[in-house]
């Protein structure tokens, strides 16, 4: 039997821009129990900035706390189960705008939140869509921004925009353990972005090991649609 929902909202307009990096810097990171997921003999970090949208918490919608932005840093693992392969995502540092919600999620799942103001933009039109998520930390306004053309396309198997997206597990290092639950979504539309750009304070931010793999250009970066999303209760393995 599956765990029981600890969360259901919706996940809106998630632009996604994908580094790749050193596996060894990687490395300290990964949950015991995992490894590290390699998609065409490289790892990837990706920042990625979106919207929840009708959030509920067990059932519950916490009044001014149901719709707001997210950013966060992230890499990939897999687990190995008697069912096969699961493939999911260890986050780095993860941004939101409201202290409690960092403080339901440090409690709940012990992920790496940060409350900080936020902001985002979402520019949608026949033409495409821009999108931009801010975050405003000593006293500076750091962003993510991308720019899709056109209409977005449904993801193609074995492609990269594939492997990035459809990691349905999260993983989290608990007390020298490993902490495993469940994300479900249908797969989703893209726009591949034509311009993406990260502006802020690598080292302060993430540390000093994320500032060159961070600091070049994204060697890929796309606008998904997004979708209603169910996150499940945590497993401690």
């Amino acid at each position: 039997m599956k765990p029981r929902a600890f969360l259901t909202a919706e996940w809106r307009n998630l632009a996604m821009l994908n580094f790749p990096a050193d596996p060894e810097i990687l490395r300290p990171l990964v949950p015991q129990g995992t490894e590290l997921d390699f998609f065409e003999g490289r790892t990837f970090l990706s920042i990625v900035g979106f919207q929840f949208v009708r959030t509920r918490i067990f059932g519950v919608a916490i009044p001014f706390h149901t719709d707001f932005e997210e950013v966060n840093l992230r890499f990939y693992v897999r687990r190995r189960t008697d069912e096969g392969w699961r493939r999911g995502v260890v986050f780095v540092r993860e941004l939101v705008p409201r202290a409690a919600i960092a403080l339901i999620a440090r409690t709940f799942y012990h992920e790496p939140y940060l409350a900080l103001p936020m902001r985002h933009h979402v520019r949608q039109s026949e033409s495409g869509i821009h999108v931009i998520y801010g975050w405003l930390r000593a006293g500076r306004w750091e962003f993510l921004q991308a720019t899709g053309l056109g209409s977005p396309k449904p993801i193609e198997p074995g492609s990269e925009e594939e492997f990035i997206t459809e990691h349905y597990w999260g993983y989290t290092a608990l007390n020298g353990r490993c902490a495993e639950y469940q994300v479900e979504h249908p797969s989703w539309e893209v726009w591949r972005a034509e311009r993406a750009t990260v502006v802020a304070d690598i080292a302060n931010l993430y540390g000093q090991q994320f500032v060159e793999p961070l600091s070049v250009p994204p060697i890929s970066a796309f606008i998904a649609v997004g979708s209603p999303v169910v996150v499940r209760y945590k497993n401690v393995l």
